[in-house]
């Protein structure tokens, strides 16, 4: 993949299954600057148990905190799938610096609960992840598999695609098929992210002295 980086001149965040030791493993991407070289990893933080992603059997939990890179092309974030539904993982990301979130993911629709939940499902997935785009003036990209996946004696999942960028104002501004492997190409202009967090300045005006009870799992 170093290889490859070099020789396109394009950055990558490859999504592996890391072995840190016997019995601990983690659901990670590693980042390759267009030089080759590894910037460094991101472990998934938000390590999901539900029908058909039973994750916790597999991976543990991150412990590198959510971080940025300055890469050739800009200063990007990485997260991973189920860390997409949190506003603390895209705004920790951002507070790093991050011009750019990518959330590399792998979520669908079972068979039999498509027809009634599909579309709210869909648009709730999309929807938050625009807002986080919104909420810390930045890029996300979402890039997400497509096919359909039966294991034996089940429906299976069938994977929405519809793979993403949207803009720091949260539209769309490229976008892929819903069954379709495909390249993505997007425009990413980085004045707007200055002119976002300058005109709506989020970040600037966080009441940072009255968020302590984020730091429980309940307030009860």
């Amino acid at each position: 993949l170093g290889d490859v980086a070099r020789e396109t001149g394009t950055v990558i965040i490859a999504s592996l299954f890391e072995k840190r030791s016997a019995g601990v493993y983690h659901n990670s991407a590693a980042i390759i600057d267009t030089d080759g070289k590894l910037l460094g990893k991101y472990r998934k933080m938000h390590i999901p148990d539900d029908p058909l992603y039973h994750e916790k059997f597999y991976f543990a939990p991150g412990d590198l905190g959510f971080q940025a890179w300055q890469t050739t092309h800009g200063k990007i974030g990485v997260c991973v799938c189920w860390d997409q539904w949190y506003p603390e993982a895209a705004r920790l990301t951002a507070l790093r610096g991050a011009e750019i979130i990518f959330y590399p993911t792998a979520i669908g629709w079972h068979p039999s609960e498509k027809k009634e939940f599909g579309a709210a499902q869909h648009s709730a997935w999309e929807t938050i992840q625009r807002s986080h785009a919104i909420a810390n003036g930045c890029y996300v990209a979402a890039a997400n598999r497509v096919g359909h996946e039966a294991p034996a004696g089940g429906d299976g999942i069938e994977f929405w695609g519809q793979s993403f960028v949207c803009g720091p104002d949260g539209e769309i501004v490229a976008k892929a098929s819903v069954d379709g492997e495909e390249i993505l190409l997007a425009d990413i202009d980085w004045n707007r992210v200055t002119v976002h967090r300058t005109h709506w300045p989020f970040l600037r005006d966080r009441r940072v002295d009255a968020y302590g009870g984020l730091d429980r799992r309940m307030i009860d």
